[in-house]
């Protein structure tokens, strides 16, 4: 994807790239899944101990919301490790995150390096992609697909790069591998919005019917395979969970509006900047006009293409709409590229204002906190000493014009990274451990051998969360009443929340004494041993 860039403008973007990975990867390594990790780590340590398939599994049976293709780039990364950690699945949302930077890099350096290096800052502020890129995201990758055929159409025409039509397809066959039919139908529709904007009709209707073709095809190759997995009632499943339910609203329902709204906070401070970016440059006198804000009106109209064609279907989810991210960094970064407009300077002082006190307003929250939470904030030390020393940095330069802007962005960036990685990550793991108690009572069922019955905790659901920690294959029973479980006779062994436990208290079950207490996933659990072992 080089196009017809300088030779400095592709080496520093790999630099780039590869300075935004080992941020992204950060102290990851040995950190137990914790939410919704849980499941796709769980997918990657049945293929690494059963080889690949199709689809992934979940207690040896497929499953059927997704395909298998990032669970295979999970497994290919543990197999040198011969089991699942945090880095082998998290890297390819890293990766996938680095070539999102590598990209933009390329899109606008030959336009201005500021305008570049600030579009990185404001995707590396957004919290969203903060949580997407340290996590197993789907939605991520689709996210550098899109922008990766985004940008493929852009340089051609702007660059002198060639076409590359099979590597846009290639990119197409990814994008439905990755995220199913969405992953081939977001990427269509930002690159059909540049042509339709830049008035291509032969290019918009020539690609469009191709990708349609395309769709059809990879649409009908799921369902055979699915035929071929699981029978006609898995194939079933495959059409409701990655079809039908998320249309019709049956894996959630969110207002028409949700992402618009919504994302004022979940793709802050991008989105919100990119919103007041567009309407200055709608207000400002004399018009701007050139190839940048031509771009920018490419971007503006790609991230609405995905906000309008994401809000169609009924079940909606902050992550879902990573793909817009991209292009709302490029737009929020956009007043740091025009050389005039009174409107525009006020936005720049603004936003170097905002990130001039980001370091220092951490720090005061965090010291806030430990008073309402000191056990949980006991020791601050180091991420206080950073969030310092980067403030410091960042009044050094307030009245040094020369990159000014830049340094104030990126000890923001450094600063809210240091928060989340070194305060915010470690806590949130710890009140939401699973490892802690589910490897504990799965050695209380291996000393004594019985069925394990999981009660009320949902076979795809905090299940999961359980199967994922005890390191081999397991048939665990289910049960979702208490009828269900005085129909159980002994021996077993009982897994529940405790305050389905104290439920049980009437009944000949509430007799039974914990043989284990513990927390698992932010909530009281007990193992119960039923009948003589």
């Amino acid at each position: 994807m080089n196009g017809g860039l300088s030779p400095a403008i592709r080496r520093q973007s790999l630099i780039a790239g590869l300075l935004a990975l080992l941020l992204f990867i950060a102290g990851v390594y040995a950190q137990a899944p914790i939410g919704f990790d849980s499941r796709f780590v769980l997918f990657a340590q049945e293929m690494l101990r059963h080889g690949p398939t199709v689809f992934p599994t979940t207690y040896g049976q497929p499953y059927a919301d997704y395909s298998a293709l990032s669970t295979l780039f999970v497994w290919l990364l543990s197999l040198p490790f011969g089991a699942v950690n945090s880095l082998a699945a998290w890297l390819p949302s890293a990766l996938a995150g680095a070539l999102i930077v590598t990209l933009m890099y390329r899109l606008l350096a030959p336009h201005s390096q500021r305008w570049a290096l600030l579009s990185i800052a404001m995707l590396a502020l957004s919290i969203t992609f903060i949580t997407e890129v340290r996590a197993v995201s789907q939605d991520l990758m689709l996210a550098a697909v899109a922008f990766a055929v985004f940008y493929l159409g852009y340089v051609h025409d702007h660059f002198g790069a060639g076409r590359r039509w099979p590597l846009v397809f290639v990119l197409l066959l990814l994008g439905f591998g990755i995220r199913g039919p969405i992953g081939l139908v977001v990427p269509t529709g930002m690159l059909c919005s540049y042509y339709l904007l830049d008035r291509q009709w032969s290019r918009f209707w020539t690609f469009g019917a191709l990708a349609a073709v395309l769709l059809a095809a990879c649409v009908g190759l799921l369902l055979w395979l699915a035929d071929l997995s699981g029978g006609p009632a898995f194939r079933a499943d495959v059409i409701r969970m990655q079809f039908m339910g998320r249309m019709d609203g049956s894996e959630g329902v969110s207002g028409s509006l949700y992402y618009f709204t919504s994302s004022l906070g979940n793709y802050a401070l991008a989105y919100p900047l990119a919103l007041l970016t567009l309407a200055t440059a709608w207000l400002s006198k004399p018009r701007q006009r050139g190839p940048a804000l031509r771009l920018v009106q490419y971007c503006a109209a790609a991230g609405l293409i995905v906000m309008v064609g994401l809000s169609i279907p009924q079940a909606k989810k902050a992550r879902y709409l990573l793909p817009m991210l991209p292009m709302a960094a490029i737009i929020a970064a956009y007043p740091f590229q025009v050389l005039h407009g009174r409107l525009f300077g006020w936005l720049r002082v603004g936003i170097q204002s905002l990130w001039l006190v980001t370091p220092g307003l951490l720090a005061v929250g965090l010291l806030v906190a430990r008073q309402r939470f000191p056990e949980a904030l006991a020791d601050l030390t180091l991420v206080l000493v950073v969030l310092n020393a980067l403030q410091v940095l960042a009044l050094s330069r307030l009245f040094m014009p020369r990159w000014r802007a830049e340094v104030l962005a990126l000890s923001a960036v450094l600063a809210v990274w240091s928060m989340y990685v070194l305060v915010f990550e470690p806590v949130e793991r710890r009140l939401y451990d699973t490892q802690a108690f589910s490897q504990a009572a799965f050695a209380e069922v291996q000393r004594n051998p019985a069925p394990l019955v999981l009660h009320g905790m949902g076979k795809d659901a905090k299940a999961i969360k359980f199967m994922v920690n005890i390191g081999q294959d397991l048939q665990p029973q289910f049960s979702e009443s208490i009828q269900e479980l005085e129909a159980l006779h002994g021996p077993a062994w009982l897994m529940m929340d405790l305050n389905d436990f104290k439920a049980l208290k009437d009944t000949p079950l509430g007799s039974l004494q914990p043989v284990l207490s513990g927390r698992f996933d932010k909530n009281d659990y007990v193992l119960l041993r039923l009948g003589s072992f």
